[in-house]
């Protein structure tokens, strides 16, 4: 299975902002596209978003992202929930097993 963290730098005093618009508007699309959030997660005293998501479908990962970005749901987004971030990364991940295998 693959996972994703996705890892923001909110813009100054709007964390409360993108919070109330990440969970009201993205993490439902997010679903809808077959997508399950993990967890979120602010680090104190900065202002860092970071949260793990997998994907749940028959398609490629990339394939379901291109879907739910290029859907008509994300596209009238308006105003664009990713004003409120100042900086975005994300990376692709594998599990390992906390035992060897065999």
């Amino acid at each position: 299975m693959t996972w994703q963290v996705r890892e923001y730098t909110v813009k100054p005093g709007e964390m409360q902002a993108w919070l109330d618009e990440w969970r009201a508007r993205i993490v439902p699309l997010r679903q809808k596209f077959g997508f399950h959030v993990l967890g979120a997660w602010t680090v104190d005293g900065t202002d860092q978003f970071i949260w793990v998501m997998t994907y749940r479908g028959p398609k490629a990962w990339q394939e379901a992202d291109a879907e739910y970005y290029g859907s008509a749901e994300r596209k009238a987004m308006q105003p664009d929930p990713a004003r409120h971030l100042a900086h975005q990364s994300s990376r692709l991940m594998s599990e390992v097993p906390l035992e060897k295998p065999g």
